[in-house]
């Protein structure tokens, strides 16, 4: 029943089911059991927004290209964890897609805000364009740190969500640095592309109450992104459980990386293995339907999702945290200061009360490209899409 086979241009992908196994499932801070949660695990799954290579979308800069196979594979990563960080902030953890029901029109606002259209807020479109800042030209590779910079930049458009994303540099998570970003109610601090939130500031075309402002005072949602470099060509082995934690956080968006070839977004793991979706497939861009509603059934992951061993992850990641409230972050920190009691758990990252003082401005050190991108490029590169050609450029 829950083999799948899918053909989808002349590449063929064999989907295995979950193993039977005593070992919990882990999805993105939700435990399961495989022997009396199978249909909860797959519904959770199929739930979550995938987002794959597409083509024939509106040429990105009116003249680039029209599809992003070969390329584009981390950027849809990318959209696949601020996605998650959407679906948590707008519809909830809890909240489930089931085919054919009527959504309501929350989730067609996050998915319009990824559709590949230039004006769409975290669209392929945008993500491109936003890279050419970071050094990236359009149609070139990027790191999980490059995309974590650019939807940050991005982030600060999109007024109706109105996060506060954060990007831990050098291995280091400063608790004052996130209060201070998430306590203010400017959407980001020294970006002159945002204006302050006057009283006239529309949210999404509707006023903003009351109740939302006093919101944003106290407190605005975090994403957290943690870019890490977890071994030299591998991952180290002592990393292991720690990142496997990660997914046990009741706040985890997940894991942005891959192995070497192609990039991945990791949702979660049984045993020894990563669960994990996977941009590698093309099908065509979506127009919005009658009313603005989209056909949205090839936005959901509807077959068991692709797993691999822990192993063979490229040691470059970037690992997500949402927290929704203040109380939400204090619960992060108390969960990261225990895992480093944890034997045989060697910390990712350090959490510090503040900057240390060896440290220069954390806004310079946040705008530089990746160093390791470029040196990595061939190595990371996907090699199952020499086939395709990238149309239109």
């Amino acid at each position: 029943l829950f083999l799948a086979t899918l053909t989808y241009d002349t590449l063929r992908f064999e989907y295995e089911d979950f193993p039977e196994t005593k070992e919990p499932v882990w999805i993105l801070g939700r435990k399961y059991s495989v022997f009396t949660e199978k249909e909860e695990i797959l519904l959770d799954v199929t739930s979550r927004l995938w987002f794959t290579y597409r083509k024939n979308f509106p040429a990105i800069g009116g003249t680039g290209p029209t599809s992003d196979t070969g390329w584009g594979c981390m950027l849809r990563c990318g959209q696949m964890i601020f996605a998650q960080a959407l679906v948590c902030r707008h519809l909830g953890r809890d909240w489930r897609w089931i085919k054919g029901k009527r959504q309501m029109d929350n989730y067609f606002n996050v998915l319009n805000a990824f559709i590949d259209k230039k004006d769409s807020y975290y669209s392929i479109h945008q993500i491109a364009q936003m890279g050419v800042g970071e050094g990236k030209s359009i149609g070139q590779w990027y790191g999980p740190n490059t995309v974590a910079q650019v939807l940050k930049k991005l982030a600060t458009f999109d007024t109706w969500s109105s996060l506060a994303v954060h990007i831990a540099m050098d291995n280091t998570v400063v608790m004052e640095e996130i209060r201070r970003l998430c306590q203010s109610n400017v959407p980001c601090a020294g970006a002159a592309a945002c204006p302050a939130l006057e009283s006239d500031v529309l949210f999404n075309g509707c006023p903003e109450d009351v109740g939302l402002r006093e919101r944003l005072a106290l407190w605005k949602p975090l994403v957290l992104l943690i870019p890490l470099r977890l071994g030299l060509t591998e991952i180290n082995e002592a990393y292991i459980e720690t990142l496997k934690h990660c997914f046990m956080m009741p706040q985890s968006l997940g894991v942005i990386g891959g192995k070497p070839n192609s990039a991945h977004y990791f949702i979660g793991y049984v045993g020894e293995e990563l669960i994990y979706l996977d941009p590698h497939t093309t099908q065509p861009a979506v127009e919005p339907g009658d009313g603005g509603c989209l056909p949205d059934e090839s936005f959901h992951c509807q077959h068991p999702p692709c797993r691999m061993s822990i192993a063979e992850l490229d040691p470059s990641i970037a690992v997500g945290f949402f927290c929704n409230t203040e109380a939400d972050f204090n619960d992060w920190c108390q969960q990261i200061k225990k895992l480093s009691l944890v034997r045989g758990a060697l910390p990712m990252f350090e959490l510090v009360e503040r900057q240390p003082s060896h440290f220069s401005n954390p806004d310079v050190l946040n705008l530089t490209p990746d160093s390791s991108d470029a040196d990595r490029l061939e190595r990371f590169f996907d090699s199952e899409d020499e086939d395709f050609e990238i149309l239109s450029l």
